[in-house]
């Protein structure tokens, strides 16, 4: 069974940086997407960075140039590097992934989420 876990959340201060992990277990047999989204109290989850599988990459606007999404195709693991932190960056930051998984079919799959907390 495929599961994603994330790692590297945690407390820093306004400017600092952070690198989160998202690492996939079990059977994988293809990759689509894989992609990192957040969700600060009292709002909606939203996209904050995803990466193809043919290696294409989109962020969401308030990121751009801070934030870079990469992927360590060997282990399945995607990262989400995190710069020049702010306090609205403040969230649960969750993995999410497109795999292709022993029912040879591509499916949703989602981390249980990483809280990130930016102090100012």
């Amino acid at each position: 069974q495929v599961q994603l876990v994330e790692s590297g959340g945690g407390l820093v201060q306004a400017g600092g940086s952070l690198r989160l992990s998202c690492a996939t277990s079990g059977s994988i047999f293809g990759i689509r997407t894989m992609a990192w989204f957040r969700q600060a109290p009292g709002k909606q989850r939203e996209l904050v960075a995803g990466l193809s599988g043919s290696g294409d990459t989109n962020y969401a606007d308030s990121v751009k140039g801070r934030f870079t999404i990469s992927r360590d195709n060997a282990q399945n693991t995607v990262y989400l590097q995190m710069n020049t932190l702010n306090a609205e960056d403040t969230a649960v930051y969750y993995c999410y992934a497109v795999l292709k998984d022993g029912s040879l079919r591509y499916r949703d799959f989602w981390g249980q989420g990483t809280q990130v907390t930016v102090s100012s």
